[in-house]
């Protein structure tokens, strides 16, 4: 399964933007997707997480009430909105499918740099 991330750019702080991780197979609604982001001089961390059905998500406490993970199986695509934006969410922003372990995925998308300006 390859990911495709898209919609970062460049939002003042308080700003939203939706991001979205199209994969290439419909194996992908099979799969556990996550979210993780890495910023400068930092290891990647994790973001949310959300089930095969949608029917249940995760957050890193540090975006819990800000960020909404979500999925359409129908056209494989993941989707990560972010309202609330503050200049330490400024990271690279990937996708990930097929969970193995706690921040262990079989697939990730090439990340997507979502920077917020103070």
């Amino acid at each position: 399964v390859q990911l495709q991330a898209c919609g970062g750019g460049l939002v003042q702080a308080g700003g939203s933007l939706g991001l979205s991780c199209a994969a290439s197979r419909r194996t992908f609604s099979s799969y556990t997707m996550g979210w993780f982001r890495q910023a400068p001089g930092k290891e990647r961390e994790f973001v949310a997480r959300i089930s095969r059905s949608g029917g249940s998500t995760a957050y890193a406490d540090s975006v819990k009430g800000r960020f909404t993970i979500s999925r359409d199986n129908a056209k494989n695509t993941g989707y990560l909105q972010m309202n609330s934006l503050k200049p330490e969410d400024t990271a690279v922003y990937f996708c990930a499918a097929q969970q193995l372990g706690p921040n262990d995925y079989g697939y990730w998308g090439q990340g997507t740099q979502v920077t917020v300006s103070s």
